[in-house]
């Protein structure tokens, strides 16, 4: 499967991140140590096995030191990935090489870090319908890169930001009064496009929410006995999303429950870098 990045976050991100990178004076190591016309060829390779994320970014760092760089990526985003294999190859001006290096090394090493993550959630419940899904805990200004990893993973998304959905939160429902009021606000207020989500921490919660109607339900914090008589309240009337305090041994649990989606905020949040290295090669 192809996943694809808006070229332009993809151009504002890495030209910002090279920025902060080079400072006022640009590469001093590099421009003390190596000639102006000096060529390189180097590989990324993985250092330990996981799925490649971030490819696209890291291409644009090496150009965007130096046009005539050559990137050649030898695997697509979303791949498997096992200890010493490479992933790209570069070739071309050894200074915008080395100086893009970091950069292109950060985005490939964090994003394939979630999508590794992701796809460990994803095959603990692949023997079920569910799908596992992320949330908004993500790093600032990295989210669309983060969630672009989790589909590489093989994972889904939940809504973007707070305009693409609504999602009405325990809180929420604390200030509008109740269940009810709030449902019935929020969907008097949003077009006839956006989904309307509602989060319920109890069975009678539910009821409330069956009876009132919505798009989806986020049960919280539910155990699995709970999810299970869940699922059956809502018979298919509606998505059922399980939530809270996933891990990596719960996960296969809920999702034999029979929800549909099962968010995970560790997928960005707690993501471990996959390490990745940028090794020249000698001839």
């Amino acid at each position: 499967m192809t996943f694809d990045l808006s070229p332009l976050l993809i151009e504002d991100a890495v030209r910002a991140a090279l920025a902060e990178d080079l400072g006022r004076a640009g590469d001093v190591t590099t421009q003390a140590t190596i000639p102006a016309t000096a060529s390189a060829r180097a590989v990324i390779a993985a250092r330990e096995a996981g799925v490649v994320a971030g490819l696209p970014l890291a291409r644009a760092a090496f150009l965007q030191m130096d046009q005539r760089v050559a990137f050649e990526g030898w695997m697509e985003d979303g791949a498997k990935v096992a200890p010493g294999e490479i992933v790209a190859r570069i070739e071309g001006p050894a200074r915008a090489i080395l100086s893009a290096e970091r950069v292109a090394l950060n985005y490939m090493g964090r994003l394939s870090g979630v999508a590794s993550l992701t796809a460990a959630y994803a095959a603990r419940i692949a023997h079920t319908g569910a799908k596992v899904c992320d949330t908004r805990k993500t790093t600032p200004l990295l989210r669309a890169f983060e969630k672009y990893a989790v589909r590489c993973g093989g994972g889904a998304n939940h809504r973007f930001g707070l305009d693409d959905a609504a999602l009405i939160k325990d809180n929420h429902i604390a200030v509008a009064g109740g269940v009810v009021p709030a449902l019935r606000a929020a969907k008097a207020f949003v077009g006839h496009l956006v989904k309307v989500e509602i989060e319920v921490d109890t069975l009678e919660q539910l009821g409330e929410v069956l009876a009132e109607g919505a798009d989806a339900v986020l049960l919280d914090n539910m155990r699995p006995d709970e999810l299970r008589k869940a699922v059956e309240m809502v018979a298919g009337r509606m998505v059922c999303e399980a939530s809270g305090g996933v891990t990596l041994e719960t996960i296969a649990a809920i999702a034999e429950t029979g929800v549909d989606l099962i968010s995970v905020g560790a997928l960005t949040h707690s993501a471990r870098a996959l390490d990745l290295g940028l090794d020249i090669e000698i001839s």
